[in-house]
């Protein structure tokens, strides 16, 4: 009755023809940004692209060369910086920034250093998933930037059983 009541048709009136359905929604593959650093961080990292399958993946690392070494494409070679080097910095977190606004990945996943977590930062801000995977390097305690991920990583893993017990991390098994 009170649909009536406000209807401007009326009581009478013809009832409205049905609306056509919505068209499905769409659905694209879930992006997702692999970003680590030169070294072994970038080699666990390509270790990892068969859980990437069927994702559209931005890779991004610190060295020129490098994705075309691995053929890990798209790529984009970002900034590298370390906690010793801050006037490299603000150059690095515009960059990244860029980055991901530009790209607007629904997961960021790094194996470390300071960019990765620099853009897993950033991305938690947009609201992605973030998820960080410490070096398997560090095999007594996790590494800085590692302690430092743990704020914003919604997964937040140790490839060693004790190293993530002792820290509070997950463990699902070491990458090599």
């Amino acid at each position: 009755m009170l649909s009536l009541a406000f209807s401007s048709r009326g009581k009478h009136a013809e009832p409205r023809p049905e609306r056509p359905a919505k068209p499905a929604a769409r659905t694209r593959p879930t992006r997702v940004l692999a970003i680590a650093s030169a070294g072994g961080h970038w080699q666990q990292l390509m270790e990892l692209r068969p859980a990437f399958e069927g994702c559209d993946v931005l890779f991004a690392t610190t060295l020129k060369g490098l994705p075309q070494e691995f053929d890990a494409a798209p790529s984009i070679i970002v900034p590298d910086c370390n906690r010793n080097d801050v006037l490299r910095m603000p150059w690095m977190v515009l960059t990244i920034g860029a980055r991901l606004l530009t790209y607007r990945p629904d997961v960021v996943i790094s194996t470390g250093a300071l960019p990765g977590l620099v853009a897993l930062t950033l991305a938690k801000v947009m609201r992605a998933q973030t998820i960080w995977v410490d070096s398997i390097a560090n095999a007594e305690e996790m590494s800085m930037s590692g302690k430092h991920a743990r704020r914003v990583a919604d997964l937040w893993l140790s490839q060693w059983p004790h190293v993530a017990e002792a820290e509070g991390a997950d463990y699902f098994g070491a990458i090599l």
